[in-house]
């Protein structure tokens, strides 16, 4: 069914409620947002992608804080690049040979910090790391991904596969690999929307059981079907077959995880056997040969430079949201507006 004008401005006006209701919070899963919000995350994301010139400015004289225990490619570029196109200035935090908390108390840390900041973003080895800034800071604070959770990427794949029309609440959504923290969040992001999520893992490498069983509580009460397994021959009928490196940071002697992974390769076989519309979808960086083939990675149903974009969007609108900053500087007529995507 096709839109009219004045639903068009209702949905409009609902995404912005939506938006506004995420002033000040702290987002360290996917969970702290319900499907509402992510639906307007989204759809501000479409904005954004559409013309940043409608934002030009709205974040200046805010300042943003990056603290990075681990590496970062994507995660780091995009959230500078991304603040900076907003108007906003970025202070870059290197704790890889320093961890937060070493020097002095975190909770210490993060009461200097909110001083001289409007929210910061911060990629660590522990969780608990994000809870203890959360609890002692008084601005936003964003997880850049932690050991159980990756919610800025579970956002940008959510755009990206939205814009390939495929409806969150519908889709089949597959992981295949190791169950780590971007599967998490995924399983997550199927729970809050609905739709259908398969996890398929080697038994040993399965998600954190205590995580899973929240996550599933999530999913009754949405609709949604998460199904766990270690047989590669469900991914048949997916939308998008997902997978990510089986070695994360920080891990260390693996051989026999990797020996158990073997079969959980993405290649051209296990493209057909989920068939021809599905897309594959990979958070980056790849080790080819190991998780996915060159030939999967590189063909056609890869829309994995499309995720990489989506980062620098999905995250510039959070951070619009959690800043309260939601309103563009111009106009924008309710009949243009990209809208997020429904099932009619």
């Amino acid at each position: 069914m096709a839109r009219t004008a004045s639903s068009t401005a209702f949905a409009h006006t609902q995404s912005l409620q939506s938006l506004r209701g995420l002033h000040g919070r702290s987002i360290l899963r996917l969970s702290d947002l319900n499907a509402d919000e992510i639906r307007a995350t989204i759809a501000l994301a479409l904005r954004l992608k559409q013309n940043y010139g409608l934002f030009r400015d709205v974040l200046a004289q805010r300042a943003l804080v990056m603290l990075f225990e681990k590496p970062s490619l994507r995660t780091r570029v995009s959230f500078e690049i991304g603040f900076q196109k907003l108007g906003g200035c970025v202070t870059f935090l290197d704790h890889r040979n320093e961890l937060i908390g070493a020097r002095e108390p975190v909770g210490d840390y993060g009461r200097n910090l909110e001083r001289w900041c409007d929210v910061i973003v911060a990629r660590v080895f522990k969780h608990a790391t994000l809870e203890q800034l959360r609890t002692h800071c008084a601005v936003p604070i964003i997880n850049a991904l932690s050991e159980i959770a990756h919610p800025c990427q579970a956002l940008a794949d959510a755009q990206t596969l939205v814009e390939h029309g495929i409806a969150l609440e519908s889709c089949h959504l597959v992981w295949l690999g190791d169950g780590n923290n971007v599967c998490l969040s995924l399983m997550e992001l199927v729970a809050i929307m609905g739709g259908r999520m398969t996890v398929v893992t080697p038994p040993a490498h399965t998600p954190c059981a205590e995580l899973t069983a929240e996550i599933q509580t999530m999913a009754a009460a949405s609709g949604a079907t998460i199904t766990c397994t270690d047989d590669p021959s469900a991914i048949a009928g997916a939308d998008a077959v997902y997978t990510d490196a089986w070695i994360s940071m920080g891990q260390h002697d693996c051989a026999s995880k990797v020996a158990a992974l073997q079969k959980y390769t993405v290649t051209d076989r296990i493209m057909q056997i989920a068939g021809p519309h599905a897309k594959f979808m990979h958070c980056l960086p790849a080790h080819r040969g190991e998780e996915v083939t060159d030939a999967v990675i590189d063909g056609p149903q890869s829309i994995v430079y499309d995720q990489a974009e989506n980062r620098l969007h999905a995250q510039n609108a959070l951070m619009l949201a959690l800043l309260g900053a939601t309103e563009s500087t111009q106009r924008t007529p309710t009949n243009t507006v990209p809208m997020f995507a429904q099932q009619s």
